[in-house]
C-alpha cells in the first residue's frame, strides 16, 4: 500500500495521542510530522510518556510534503492557522475542534459524520469532524430523523469520560473533584447542540430537534453513554428494523440486541446502540468513546475516506474490559 504522508498541528493534547496512537500501526499512512508551539525541538515521549522510546521530536510542518493534516490546536486556533497558512492543494485538512462544525463557518468544510455523508467526505478537501457528544447523540436519533418520525420532545441524559475536558485541569476537571463524584454542567446549552439540530435537519428532521440535553461529568478517564428518550407509537420491531436497516452499511455503528455498557467500546472506534420501548415512550442507548469514535477515531475514518483507503484501515481496535 502507497503510505501517505500526514502530520499533526497541536499535537501535545489527548486527541492528539489518540491520532499518533492509531496511526503509528496505520498500513497507509506515514505519520512524519508532529507540531507543538510549546515543546517544539522536545521529545514527543516527553508529553506522551507511553512513547519514550520514540527518537522523534516535535517539530514543525513542511505543507509541501503533507497529504493530510490533522488540526488538533483546539477551537479557534484551527481558524487562525487556515487564515496564516497557505495550504497546497493536495493537501487535505481534518479540523477536530468546533470551528467549522456549523453551515455558518464551514465554508468549503464538510461535516465529517460518515454514516451522513460519506460520499460527500470521500471527495472532501476539508473535513470538520463532529464533537463527541455530538457524535453519540446524531447517531442515536439519525435513522428517526431519516424516516420522519422525530417530533415533541426529546430527552438526553449523557455522562462524559475525564478526557473530554482536555489536558488542562480546571476546578471541576480535576481528579480530586471528579473521582467518586457526578456532576451536571452545560445544562440545556451545551455547545454540541448547534451542530445536532444541524445535522438532524439535514439528514430529514425539517423542523429541528426538541432536544433538552443534561451532560454529566464522570468519575471515568474515557466512554460516553448517552440515554435519548422520546415518545411515538411505532411498534419496538419497527423501530429495530429501521436502526438495522440505516447502518447496515457502517462498519462502525452496531445494534444491539442487549443492552450495552461502555466498556464494550472503550479504545474502539465502535458506537453501540440498543433501543428499548415501553408503552409509548422509547430509549435508545448510545456508547462511544470520547477520544476514539468521538474524535480521533472517528477523524482516521475520515481520513481514510478522503485519502481514497478501505474506510477501517488501522481502526481494528478491541474494547479494553479490564
Amino acid at each position: 500500500m502507497n503510505r501517505r504522508v500526514i502530520g499533526i498541528i497541536g499535537a501535545a493534547g489527548y486527541t492528539a495521542g489518540e491520532l499518533i496512537r492509531v496511526l503509528l500501526h496505520h498500513p497507509g499512512a506515514e505519520l512524519r510530522y508532529l507540531q507543538s508551539e510549546s515543546h517544539e525541538g522536545q521529545p514527543i515521549g516527553s508529553v506522551h510518556t507511553d512513547l519514550v522510546y520514540e527518537e522523534r521530536v516535535f517539530s514543525r510542518v513542511d505543507l509541501r510534503d503533507v497529504d493530510l493534516l490533522f488540526l488538533c490546536a483546539g477551537h479557534g486556533h484551527a481558524t487562525r492557522f487556515m487564515q496564516e497558512n497557505a495550504i497546497p492543494d493536495h493537501t487535505r485538512v481534518i479540523d477536530l475542534g468546533n470551528d467549522f462544525r456549523l453551515a455558518r463557518d464551514a465554508g468549503e468544510f464538510v461535516y465529517g459524520l460518515p454514516e451522513l455523508n460519506r460520499e460527500a467526505i470521500r471527495h472532501a478537501r476539508r473535513v470538520a469532524n463532529p464533537g463527541c457528544f455530538a457524535t453519540a447523540i446524531e447517531l442515536s436519533l439519525l435513522p428517526l430523523a431519516a424516516s420522519g418520525m422525530l417530533g415533541g420532545a426529546i430527552s438526553v441524559f449523557g455522562v462524559t469520560g475525564s478526557t473530554g475536558s482536555g489536558q488542562q485541569p480546571t476546578a471541576e476537571t480535576h481528579f480530586s473533584h471528579r473521582v467518586q463524584n457526578l456532576s451536571n454542567y452545560k445544562v440545556f446549552t451545551h455547545q454540541h447542540l448547534a451542530e445536532i439540530d444541524e445535522t438532524l435537519r439535514h439528514a430529514g428532521c425539517v423542523a429541528g430537534a426538541d432536544i433538552a440535553f443534561v451532560p454529566t461529568r464522570g468519575a471515568h478517564a474515557r466512554g460516553i453513554i448517552a440515554n435519548t428518550v422520546l415518545r411515538g407509537d411505532t411498534p419496538l420491531e419497527q423501530l429495530l428494523e429501521i436502526y438495522r436497516a440505516h447502518y447496515r452499511h457502517h462498519p462502525y455503528t452496531v445494534v444491539c440486541d442487549a443492552p450495552i455498557h461502555m466498556k464494550q467500546v472503550v479504545n474502539t472506534n465502535y458506537c453501540f446502540l440498543h433501543v428499548d420501548k415501553e408503552g409509548d415512550k422509547i430509549l435508545v442507548t448510545a456508547v462511544i468513546d470520547n477520544l476514539l469514535k468521538g474524535a480521533s477515531g472517528q477523524a482516521v475514518q475520515n481520513m481514510n475516506l478522503m485519502l481514497g483507503l478501505d474506510e477501517t484501515a488501522g481502526l481494528s481496535l478491541k474494547a479494553s474490559y479490564f
